[in-house]
C-alpha cells in the first residue's frame, strides 16, 4: 500500500471523466467533462484544502489557474486567517514548464514546483521568483513530494490531475479519498487520454474502494470513494 509510515496529507484525488473512462479526446481543443454546478462543487473542495497539486503534463493541456473562483468562498478563507486560495503546486520530472502558464501569472497564492536535481537550476532560472523549485532526488518520488509538502504544513491536498499522478498516487495507496465526476457520454478514442494507465493497484476485489455518496448534477453523476484502511 505504499510507504504508509511517513507523514503526509490528507489525499483527495478529483478527476472528470466520459462513462468510458477518458479524461479528454484528442483533438486539441479542451473537452468539457463537467458542467457548471460540478465546476462550483470543485471549488467548494478547493476553498477547503491547504495546496492543490497538478502534473506538468496537465498545466501544459489546460493551463489551469489553480485558484477558488467564488468570492464568497476566497473572503470566508480570509476571515479564517488563510490566503484566498490555496497553494499551487505542481510536479515535473522533465522542467518542461512554460513560466507564462497562468499557474504562475495570475493570483497571489503560494507555488511550488517539484522536479528533479537534474532539471532544477534551469527550471528555477526560468521561472526566478514565480514558484519555489524543490527537488527531492534523481527521480520524482510522490510519497517524498507530499512529505515535504506535510513539512511545510499541508495537511490536505486536492490532486486534480493528470493521468500520471492520479495512478502513481493510487498505485502507490497514497490517496484517502477520489471524488469522480462522470459525464454523460463516451469517448472511444484509443488515442485519447484515460483517467488511469495499467497498473497494480492496491484496490482489487479484496480491497475495494467504498462508495459513501453519488450526487446528480444535472447529468453529471458525482461518485465519492473513501480508501479502505
Amino acid at each position: 500500500m505504499g510507504d504508509m509510515g511517513k507523514r503526509r496529507p490528507y489525499v483527495v484525488a478529483s478527476a472528470a471523466v466520459s462513462i468510458d473512462g477518458y479524461l479528454d479526446d484528442a483533438s486539441p481543443r479542451r473537452l468539457l467533462l463537467s458542467n457548471e454546478e460540478d465546476f462550483d462543487r470543485v471549488d467548494g473542495v478547493r476553498a477547503s484544502v491547504d495546496a492543490i497539486l497538478v502534473g506538468a503534463g496537465t498545466l501544459r493541456a489546460d493551463d489551469p489557474r489553480l485558484l477558488v473562483r467564488s468570492e464568497t468562498r476566497r473572503r470566508e478563507r480570509v476571515e479564517a486567517g488563510l490566503a484566498a486560495s490555496p497553494i499551487r503546486v505542481v510536479v515535473t520530472g522533465t522542467g518542461d514548464i512554460d513560466p507564462s502558464a497562468r499557474v504562475f501569472t495570475v493570483g497571489g497564492a503560494e507555488r511550488f514546483v517539484y522536479t528533479t536535481v537534474a532539471a532544477r537550476p534551469a527550471l528555477a532560472e526560468r521561472l526566478t521568483e514565480a514558484a519555489t523549485v524543490v527537488a527531492l532526488g534523481e527521480s520524482i518520488d510522490l510519497g517524498a513530494v507530499l512529505a515535504d509538502l506535510a513539512d511545510r504544513g499541508v495537511g490536505r491536498l486536492l490532486v486534480e490531475g493528470g493521468a500520471m499522478i492520479h495512478t502513481r498516487l493510487l498505485t502507490a495507496g497514497l490517496v484517502d479519498e477520489l471524488r469522480l465526476a462522470v459525464a454523460p457520454f463516451l469517448i472511444g478514442d484509443p488515442t485519447a487520454p484515460r483517467f488511469l494507465g495499467p497498473a497494480a493497484y492496491p484496490y482489487g476485489p479484496d480491497n475495494p474502494l467504498r462508495l459513501t455518496e453519488v450526487d446528480k448534477l444535472g447529468d453529471v453523476a458525482v461518485l465519492h470513494y473513501l480508501a479502505q484502511r
